[in-house]
């Protein structure tokens, strides 16, 4: 009897022994980390008390704190649609999104770089005022991607290739963020309810984050790539050029786009099969190079991992365990690879980069109600999927691929634009995904972009990247250089 009571004695002390170390460690040791998760509610009726800080692009407020004559004190209000996608929204029934979420500790005054303002609200009895965030996005460009979309469903980023500067991020449908933010809860959670039931997505920024999509040829590059890198094969390397080719294992045949030939010789270079986009050769190239060095390529491009801009990004997808008849099909952009916006602008903004590849980043600066500067993220380096030289291989083929290839719709007057167009399949009778990647000028680029385009922009058939999303970019890119 007396060694059971000890059991039990030592399993109870141990209980007690484990709730106080956990108990340590969410007061001492994760303080902040709990106080600013967004999905804590009690955080976030307390932050109502403060001042939260503004969301600035070019110093004006696109999300901002007024006063509330209510329980509240204040009311979180939003400039316009267009930036929904970024600053997300605070609400007191729904938690947080977007920035409003990634940037909370210093949007409520939480961070522990706030540390003195904090103390003077205590000493002062006022409550502590948020810092305000600068993004680095361009007013004008934002505009100019936002209007490129026109009514199509889907996204478009833009990067600066040499700091990492997200320029634009524009996800369509939009939606209006004060319906979430407001305080009549039968309101908010009515547009709330309407929008998450929305088939077109509108809460989901697809810039990052949602199911991902079908790359279909875009993903081609990240083939090319692993090619190039292998030292085994060249711009100028040649490919068998039949009409078709069967997938190994399988009754299943790829085709080019066009049905016949890719171009009218036996064979086929790499350069010339990336310029019409042909599928065959591709096919070829990837089954000889197999899955471990096109994973280990995507890979290094980023796919499978954790990209913060600074809201999380759901990291691209290249499949595991393949069969042969599936590698094919990878091989050129379909099975099971899934990729974002995000991921195939890093690509293009490498290829532009020498074959660096930048830290994404949204934020510009972090700017204390005193105006000094808390934070300036400074341009990283991610890293260098691949050398300069298959960079400059890469860049070729993206050159030619618009200049005189399957991406022509993308060229403007007075630039040269290199890019690379994609149309993914979705299954029978599903419309596809189209595509556009790349970067302008080529030399000394200014600008890294990719976009997407859902559903075949609304067409049940015939719809291609270079019929719809090149001329897209093509507007973009326009706007970009002031034509």
């Amino acid at each position: 009897m007396t060694k059971e009571l000890r059991r039990v004695s030592l399993v109870v002390a141990a209980m007690f022994i484990s709730l106080f170390v956990a108990g340590t460690l969410l007061q001492a040791v994760n303080t902040e980390a709990v106080a600013n998760d967004p999905r804590n509610v009690r955080n976030i009726y307390e932050s109502y008390k403060t001042q939260r800080g503004p969301i600035l692009v070019d110093g004006k407020p696109i999300a901002e704190s007024v006063a509330a004559d209510n329980a509240y004190r204040y009311l979180r209000t939003y400039d316009n649609e267009i930036y929904s996608a970024v600053t997300g929204y605070f609400s007191v029934f729904r938690g947080a999104t977007g920035i409003e979420s990634a940037a909370n500790s210093y949007l409520s005054g939480q961070s522990s770089s706030q540390f003195f303002e904090q103390v003077n609200a205590v000493l002062s009895g006022n409550p502590v005022t948020g810092a305000a965030v600068e993004l680095t996005l361009d007013p004008r460009l934002q505009q100019a991607a936002w209007d490129a979309l026109g009514d199509y469903r889907g996204a478009l980023i833009a990067i600066d290739p040499v700091t990492g500067n997200i320029l634009a991020m524009v996800s369509k449908p939009g939606y209006n963020a004060n319906r979430i933010a407001g305080h009549d809860s039968e309101k908010v959670r009515a547009n709330y309810v309407e929008l998450e039931e929305d088939p077109a997505k509108p809460l989901i920024n697809k810039t990052i984050s949602g199911d991902l999509y079908h790359p279909g040829s875009v993903f081609k590059l990240v083939v090319a790539a692993a090619a190039l890198e292998s030292g085994e094969y060249n711009n100028a390397s040649t490919f068998a050029n039949p009409v078709s080719v069967q997938l190994p294992g399988s009754t299943s045949e790829v085709f080019n786009s066009s049905r016949k030939t890719c171009g009218p010789d036996s064979t086929v270079t790499l350069i010339y099969a990336m310029r019409y986009s042909c599928n065959v050769p591709f096919v070829e190239l990837g089954l000889a190079l197999g899955q471990d060095r096109l994973r280990a390529q995507a890979e290094l491009f980023g796919f499978g991992k954790d990209i913060r801009v600074p809201m999380l990004a759901t990291p691209s997808v290249f499949p595991e365990e393949m069969d042969e008849a599936q590698l094919g099909l990878s091989s050129f952009g379909q099975f099971d690879v899934r990729v974002s916006p995000l991921q195939m602008a890093l690509i293009s903004s490498a290829i532009s980069n020498g074959g660096l590849m930048m830290q994404p980043n949204l934020i510009e600066s972090v700017i204390s109600p005193n105006l000094s500067v808390i934070q300036s993220p400074q341009p990283e380096v991610l890293a260098q999927p691949i050398t300069a030289a298959t960079a400059d291989a890469l860049k070729k083929m993206m050159v030619q691929s618009v200049s005189k290839g399957v991406a022509s719709n993308a060229s403007i007057s007075g630039v040269k634009v290199a890019g690379k167009t994609g149309t993914a399949e979705n299954g029978d009778n599903e419309r596809v995904t189209l595509w556009f990647t790349g970067f302008a000028p080529s030399v000394n680029p200014k600008v890294a972009i990719a976009l997407v385009i859902e559903d075949g922009g609304g067409r049940d058939s015939g719809a291609s990247g270079n019929g719809t999303a090149a001329p897209v970019a093509r507007s973009f890119f326009k706007a970009v250089f002031g034509q």
